[in-house]
């Protein structure tokens, strides 16, 4: 149960902290981020100098992660996200900031959920001279993670409304055939 909720201008708009109590808290507090509200557990007895102080530290890390994800987000992404987004999801999916990374071998994105990091979502650059509907289609599944963060079936439902999911499934699980492995692995 939300006993306070607090807002907060960043600059680029504004967070949200919803603060409730937490009878299972006895010293500590937990804190999760989703889009732009902030759900700050906190135990019974802390004070109020202790919670002004617990938010003067969560928001700042929050900003410098997303002043980071800004910088080395990729525009060409974002808009062909965002262009998704608006012919096959009625706009309804929101993200921080989406990047090409080297780093990631196995799997072909990922999209973050909670903490700083909320809505940080990566690609994997081995993917750059892939056909165009298989990116875009890596791109609405990444993106689809923000409404769903799992895979259940109303998350494949729901990404269904990209029209070229199954062909771009196709093309994957041929990629994973030719190394070995298999397309699920690769769409964790």
């Amino acid at each position: 149960m939300t006993i306070l909720t607090h807002e907060i201008e960043t600059g680029d708009g504004k967070l949200t902290i919803e603060i409730s109590v937490d009878s299972r808290l006895r010293t500590m507090a937990r804190w999760s981020l989703n889009g732009e509200t902030v759900k700050l557990r906190v135990p019974r007895n802390i004070t109020r100098t202790d919670l002004e102080r617990l938010i003067q530290d969560i928001v700042p890390r929050i900003l410098k992660q997303r002043k980071r994800a800004a910088r080395t987000s990729d525009v060409n992404l974002m808009e062909r996200a965002a262009a998704i987004n608006a012919a096959y999801f009625n706009n309804e999916l929101s993200w921080n900031s989406i990047r090409w990374v080297s780093n990631m071998q196995h799997r072909l994105g990922s999209c973050t959920t909670g903490g700083t990091t909320d809505g940080d979502i990566r690609i994997s650059d081995r993917i750059r001279r892939w056909p165009q509907y298989v990116v875009d289609y890596i791109l609405a599944h990444e993106i689809c993670h923000r409404k769903y963060p799992n895979h259940s079936q109303e998350f494949w439902d729901y990404l269904a409304s990209y029209p070229h999911t199954q062909k771009a499934i196709g093309f994957i699980e041929g990629i994973g055939y030719a190394e070995g492995r298999s397309a699920d692995d690769m769409l964790d």
